[in-house]
């Protein structure tokens, strides 16, 4: 609950900061202005804070508040899907995906806040919860909330230019046996991304780093 409104306040926000209403160097309302106006409790604040500056949308102060920052440009790295044509391509993917997101897991764990904790509890419940066709989304969402919790905005728009296409393209050729209606695979990709989750929840940063290492390499063996 608290999360969905934290979405609400993160979008009135962003809404005013890419329309000009808050340009770049002016202080966003107070903690105090802000729960009178969207009538939410303080930590939900907080969060919504938090995400903006996930985002690299504002920027905190101790002491003197959040301030808007210039709205950046558009990531100029995509790839397309039509780019990946082959096994090889997909597999490098994968690695590519093993170097940036292991990494991403070390810091979510040793940065994490509370607030971003939830959210990786949450992303995981709603992947858990997942029937097949909301399984690729729900998966998506959850690497995102890791990145996110990295507090490094890069890490959140390099995913985001990936996009779920990073988590369809295996899946789609992963062998017949591996299909997302097989149960014990379904349990084991499940319980590798547990073990990502508690890691990063707990801030073991080291073993977060390698159940992301260990979920992405069995990602790459069962593609082989």
């Amino acid at each position: 609950m608290t999360t969905t409104l934290a979405q609400t306040v993160v979008a009135g926000l962003k809404a005013r900061i890419l329309d000009g209403s808050l340009g770049p160097g002016v202080k966003l309302p107070s903690e105090a202005e802000l729960i009178e106006e969207y009538g939410v409790s303080r930590t939900v604040v907080r969060e919504a804070v938090t995400r903006l500056r996930a985002e690299g949308l504002v920027e905190t102060f101790q002491g003197r508040g959040s301030f808007v920052l210039a709205v950046p440009e558009p990531t100029s790295f995509t790839v397309e899907a039509s780019a990946i044509r082959s096994q090889a391509d997909v597999l490098a993917m994968v690695d590519f995906r093993m170097g940036i997101e292991s990494e991403a897991a070390y810091l979510a764990a040793a940065r994490r806040s509370p607030a971003e904790a939830e959210a990786v509890r949450e992303a995981l419940e709603a992947f858990t919860a997942a029937g097949p066709e909301e399984a690729v989304e729900a998966d998506f969402a959850f690497h995102r909330a890791v990145a996110a919790a990295t507090g490094n905005r890069f890490y959140v728009d390099l995913l985001d230019s990936l996009g779920p296409m990073m988590i369809m393209l295996p899946r789609t050729r992963l062998p017949e046996e591996f299909s997302l209606t097989d149960a014990a695979h379904v349990e084991r990709v499940r319980r590798e991304h547990d073990n990502v989750a508690a890691a990063v929840i707990a801030g073991d940063a080291e073993t977060a780093r390698a159940a992301m290492r260990v979920h992405l390499g069995n990602t790459r063996r069962r593609l082989r």
